[in-house]
């Protein structure tokens, strides 16, 4: 054989083993995780009461606050009540330097009033995007006796993508709190 044969062999050969089934990159896609549908318990506290997921594991502390705990989700719920002593002022610019610590991390804060006159319940939802500690903090207030606060954290590196399941899920239970809220005179 001469050397253009073995030149054609390896040819053949390199082509031969080149065959085969192209790479073909991944199409993107998201995790798709879904949530049992809520059903509502009612919590009572000597202060106030509202409505929560059945899901959460309830754990009331002192001075009439409450955690929410979601052990799947690795969330948790903080809910705190304070008395208003002529200090509404002091307790609402509270709340909103709470919820605008995160502007660091956070892409957005969305502000939502919330108003239910006919139970004297006013407050704002504050709904946080991007890589913040907290994807939510509200307030609630009668704005004469109750000031109640309440934020919701997970127990994980905050990483947007892969928590905003679980935070739009636990963010509907905030405003199902938030308008079930009721205070016990």
């Amino acid at each position: 054989m001469n050397s253009r044969s073995y030149l054609y062999i390896l040819i053949f050969s390199i082509f031969l083993v080149s065959c085969g089934d192209d790479a073909l990159p991944k199409p993107k896609a998201m995790l798709r995780l879904e949530y049992p549908e809520s059903s509502k318990e009612r919590l009572v506290s000597e202060k106030f009461q509202f409505e929560h997921n059945a899901q959460a594991q309830v754990k009331k502390t002192k001075n009439f606050s409450v955690t929410l705990d979601y052990p799947l989700m690795k969330g948790s719920i903080f809910i705190t009540y304070k008395e208003v002593n002529n200090n509404l002022e002091e307790l609402l610019a509270d709340a909103q330097k709470l919820s605008y610590e995160h502007v660091v991390k956070a892409d957005n804060i969305t502000e939502q009033p919330f108003i239910n006159e006919k139970d004297r319940v006013y407050g704002m939802f504050y709904e946080v995007a991007g890589d913040a500690a907290s994807q939510a903090q509200f307030y609630v207030t009668d704005s004469t006796q109750h000031f109640v606060t309440g934020s919701l954290y997970f127990r994980v590196k905050p990483n947007y993508d892969s928590i905003y399941p679980a935070a739009v899920y636990l963010q509907k239970d905030i405003r199902g709190i938030m308008e079930s809220l009721r205070w016990n005179e």
